[in-house]
């Protein structure tokens, strides 16, 4: 009888315990799905400041992803950076529960660089925000800067001189952030 109880018990208290975890860990499964191990995350309070930020150690999707008991209640936004998008989700937490409030969720497509037999091509999926700000360095010393503006993809393509070898940087300018790619020629 005594074992019985005991067993009971314990089962009792796994329960509660499980329970009271479910309800401050944000399910992600419907909005980050398709993550791959390497992908970042981070999560930011109203002001901007980052509560967590880390790298995901898993293929596929985020089921239980962070626990929001240790926040305080308010709207916080959660990215998660891949190869060439950034997804963006705005939760809040009220009492330690977690609200997804959908109708902010957001998808950044990132500008994709290649280098090839001395050409720089820049292409960006541009449904939002239909324009980026393109700055090419050389040694450290702006060469050009070109305001590419278009409709759904910009593309540009820029032909640098061979014979010219060192370090180049191509920045872009988009979605209010900043996209730096390094490359030698």
């Amino acid at each position: 009888m005594k074992t019985l109880f005991k067993s009971i018990l314990v089962l009792a208290v796994m329960l509660g315990t499980c329970t009271s975890y479910a309800n401050t860990t944000l399910e992600l499964s419907s909005i980050f799905s398709d993550v791959k191990k390497g992908n970042s995350i981070s999560v930011t309070d109203e002001a901007g400041m980052i509560v967590f930020s880390g790298q995901i150690n898993y293929d596929g999707n985020i089921n239980r992803l962070y626990d929001f008991s240790q926040l305080k209640n308010g709207i916080y936004m959660i990215e998660i950076d891949k190869d060439f998008e950034i997804e963006i989700s705005t939760v809040e937490v009220k009492n330690e529960n977690v609200i997804i409030l959908s109708q902010k969720n957001k998808k950044i497509f990132k500008p994709v660089f290649r280098v090839e037999d001395g050409r720089v091509i820049i292409s960006k999926i541009a449904l939002d925000k239909p324009q980026m700000q393109v700055e090419l360095y050389f040694d450290n010393k702006l060469i050009h800067t070109e305001t590419v503006k278009g409709e759904k993809v910009l593309n540009r393509v820029y032909k640098l001189d061979k014979n010219i070898s060192g370090d180049y940087t191509a920045i872009v300018k988009s979605n209010d952030r900043v996209f730096v790619k390094n490359f030698r020629i």
